[in-house]
């Protein structure tokens, strides 16, 4: 499952918004149906998880933390609870609760943004910066890239 691209769309008056039809596609390719969605950890964007991918993300923080320790059960809490589990309507359409159209800063320009096996929602009327500045984008690939060789 490869979602990419970036796709400008806008929310309607009670916050639906089409999914891209690309990003469908290769959502109805992979047979799955819902999505999950939940404010990114770092940024001020929406994520939208495939439920395939969500379930192995939280199998993958599970494992990583332990039930016994108080700080673990803190963070595996706040990562799973504030989600929404999101169905497409029979028109493409999905409803971001109003809460998170606040958490995201978003009025109605919205940007998707594939990220490979998840897709961002990023307001589109300038509050968010989703992207480095090309300068900085070439020097830091640089430095990624040169490691592995």
């Amino acid at each position: 499952m490869r979602f990419i691209g970036n796709i400008e769309a806008k929310t309607d008056t009670k916050g639906r918004v089409f999914l891209p039809a690309t990003f469908r596609k290769v959502l109805q390719a992979s047979g799955g149906e819902s999505l999950v969605l939940r404010k990114d950890v770092f940024q001020s964007c929406l994520v939208l998880y495939p439920e395939q991918i969500w379930n192995e993300q939280m199998d993958l923080l599970r494992l990583r933390l332990s039930r016994w320790n108080q700080q673990h059960q803190l963070i595996f809490r706040q990562f799973v609870s504030d989600v929404e589990i999101v169905t497409l309507d029979g028109n493409g359409r999905f409803l971001i609760p109003k809460r998170y159209l606040k958490m995201a800063d978003i009025e109605q320009n919205v940007k998707f943004i594939g990220m490979g096996d998840t897709i961002e929602i990023w307001s589109n009327d300038g509050s968010g910066k989703p992207f480095m500045e090309a300068e900085d984008f070439g020097r830091a690939l640089e430095d990624v890239m040169k490691n592995e060789e």
